[in-house]
């Protein structure tokens, strides 16, 4: 999945990016039991809400963010300006934050990083469990 360079979004927030995601997931939560269609709301929530922050803080910017169902699965993306990918950091309890690369990967079924001519776009999928 290659994303274009696209101008810097400067208007682009966590919240904005927690509202096209919170769209984004209800069909996935139809037909799911309560507790499912919750857990399911709130680490979709959680993932686009890290990547989000984390482009916004170390990526220069969102310069694309897009929260959509492709193949029975959430699909969270999020370009930024910067072609670093992101680190997995060892645990410092005397250092807040450091964690959340290592939640987005726990939560989605698979993430990947692509770098493109303007920095890089992270994809993250999360899948629904199995309808009980």
């Amino acid at each position: 999945m290659s994303a274009p360079a696209m101008p810097f979004t400067e208007r682009m927030t966590c919240s904005q990016a927690r509202a096209e995601t919170s769209t984004a997931v209800l069909p996935l939560c139809e037909g799911l039991a309560h507790h499912q269609a919750r857990r399911l709301r709130e680490d979709a929530l959680l993932v686009a809400s890290e990547l989000a922050a984390n482009a916004l803080r170390h990526g220069g910017g969102i310069t694309r963010f897009s929260a959509c169902v492709r193949e029975h699965a959430l699909v969270v993306q999020v370009s930024d300006r910067s072609g670093k990918e992101p680190l997995l950091l060892p645990h410092d309890p005397t250092t807040p934050g450091g964690f959340g690369w290592l939640m987005v990967q726990n939560l989605s079924r698979s993430v990947t990083v692509e770098r493109h001519g303007g920095g890089k776009t992270i994809t993250a999928v999360l899948a629904p469990p199995p309808r009980s």
